[in-house]
């Protein structure tokens, strides 16, 4: 399952602090914001009911319950200051009367509507713009006021009906309405002013927030890098490797830890590879050790051997038996000292041009296998290889097909420009797929009751020791077919284990 991509560690941590910043940002700015424009609005709007209530209270008493168009002109004349407009409505007088704020008189007619006074800020009131259910409010006997946007500018409507007061001090309504509009731009340019300096501070709180990110993330994954490549240093076989640490907080701990397990590591291996090296140096000892007294025996074996026609049935089958096993004591010698010169690294190479072809044909003829094999082998295939090793190398797997596996046998050669392969395979049941990662293991046996089977259990190891000597390989599958099937893969210039051309 291939893993999902992530983001690094400092990304993420920069993407941390810049989300808390935001967020904290917009909550501080975005709740002072509201904050500072309802504060304003409302002072601005209260400011504008009391002075229009203040300016009503001297239109009283009225000088006629049904007033005409030059008295509604008064009374909106009235109610304006510099700042507002004003119209007055009698009931359902579709033609109000408009009066500037300063103008002697009034007015025989207004400016057309949607214009600005002159010389004031607030535009023209026109009925038009007047929401409806702020005439209800207002017709119905309320005060009331209501916020607009008219001409895309924001605008407060403040609108009242005018009250008769009866002898018997009994109010009712006279049906004359008021309304006066009054600019918020100034109040709208101080709060876009506000809104401004929340982004501003937004913006730099997120700028800071980034810095400190930086230097947070450069002070966490600075050791976090440092152990990094300490651990894969240590992954490569430095034991030495350690972590310089300063500090006592948690990474301090961390680096502390590995250093410990480092060193017991290291402690560890050096150990394992003491005995090791104790262990090869004594089956090298030991094989050597054992070459001499084991030719005297081969020696009075093959006498045995002769003489055991002439024997007694039981003494010629124990003659016989010894000089078999005397054979394969040898054998397990010999491939012991073998094994030991790969792992000194004394093993060297001993390269000549070869026809791989003939090669092969050779192998099987000298161990008259050449009836039983079935080879396929294109000719002029040439490669500069050790003949001794790769004779050790076929001999071991095409022995190994012809005891172990079913006919028929069969040789392969392919080559291209740069590697040969030889593959050998036979057509028995193949090799169990728990076997077939440790086939070339030293001493493994698939059964583990065939204790005393043929062979010593090198053979196979000591095959991919002599193909990795060639800078080559030795790899089993098995074939869709049935059979297991070993390929031999070599270079066609192999080199010696110093890395020179030999």
């Amino acid at each position: 399952m291939t893993p999902r991509p992530s983001l690094g560690l400092r990304a993420r941590l920069l993407f941390a602090f810049a989300l808390l910043c935001v967020v904290t940002a917009a909550a501080v700015a975005g709740g002072i914001y509201v904050q500072a424009r309802n504060d304003i609005l409302q002072r601005t709007q209260d400011a504008a009911v009391q002075g229009m209530k203040s300016r009503l209270e001297a239109l009283f008493p009225l000088q006629s319950p049904a007033p005409g168009p030059a008295e509604l002109g008064k009374i909106a004349a009235a109610v304006t200051d510099g700042n507002s407009s004003a119209v007055a409505i009698y009931h359902e007088v579709h033609s109000p009367v408009r009066r500037p704020p300063g103008a002697p008189g009034p007015p025989a007619s207004g400016p057309p509507p949607g214009g600005r006074r002159p010389g004031g800020n607030a535009p023209i009131l026109d009925p038009g713009v007047i929401p409806p259910g702020l005439r209800r409010a207002v017709t119905g006997g309320d005060f009331a006021w209501q916020r607009v946007v008219w001409q895309g500018e924001p605008i407060l409507i403040i609108g009242t009906p005018l009250l008769i007061i009866e002898p018997d001090r009994t109010t009712r309504v006279s049906g004359i309405e008021v309304y006066t509009a009054r600019s918020l731009q100034p109040e709208q340019r101080s709060i876009d002013g506000l809104a401004a300096s929340a982004w501003l501070t937004g913006g730099a709180a997120l700028a800071f927030a980034v810095v400190l990110a930086l230097l947070a993330t450069r002070g966490v994954l600075r050791p976090v890098r440092e152990l990094g490549r300490a651990a894969r240093l240590l992954g490569e076989g430095e034991m030495r490797t350690r972590i310089a640490v300063s500090g006592s907080d948690e990474l301090a701990d961390v680096a502390r830890t590995f250093n410990n397990t480092a060193a017991e590591l290291e402690r560890h291996v050096k150990q394992l590879r003491e005995m090791e090296a104790d262990a090869r140096r004594f089956v090298a000892d030991v094989s050597h050790e054992l070459r001499t007294p084991l030719a005297a025996l081969a020696a009075v074996a093959d006498v045995l051997d002769e003489e055991a026609a002439g024997l007694p049935e039981p003494a010629g089958r124990a003659a016989r038996l010894v000089s078999q096993e005397t054979l394969n004591l040898t054998g397990l010698v010999n491939d012991l000292i073998e094994i030991s010169r790969f792992d000194s690294g004394v093993a060297a190479l001993v390269l000549n041009e070869v026809d791989v072809a003939e090669l092969v044909r050779s192998t099987l003829r000298v161990r008259g296998w050449s009836e039983p094999v079935h080879t396929e082998l294109p000719p002029a295939v040439t490669a500069r290889l050790d003949p001794r090793r790769v004779d050790v190398i076929l001999a071991n797997l095409v022995g190994n097909a012809l005891r172990h596996g079913e006919p028929p046998v069969s040789v392969r050669l392919c080559a291209d420009a740069h590697w040969i392969a030889l593959e050998v395979r036979d057509h028995g049941p193949g090799l169990d797929e728990a076997v077939l990662p440790h086939v070339f293991d030293r001493f493994y046996k698939a059964n583990a009751a065939r204790a005393r089977s043929e062979g010593s259990g090198l053979g196979l190891a000591i095959a991919r020791e002599n193909a990795r000597l060639h800078r080559g390989d030795l790899t089993v599958t098995n074939a869709p077919d049935g059979g297991a099937m070993f390929t031999l893969r070599l270079p066609r210039r192999a080199h010696d284990p110093d890395g020179g051309p030999e």
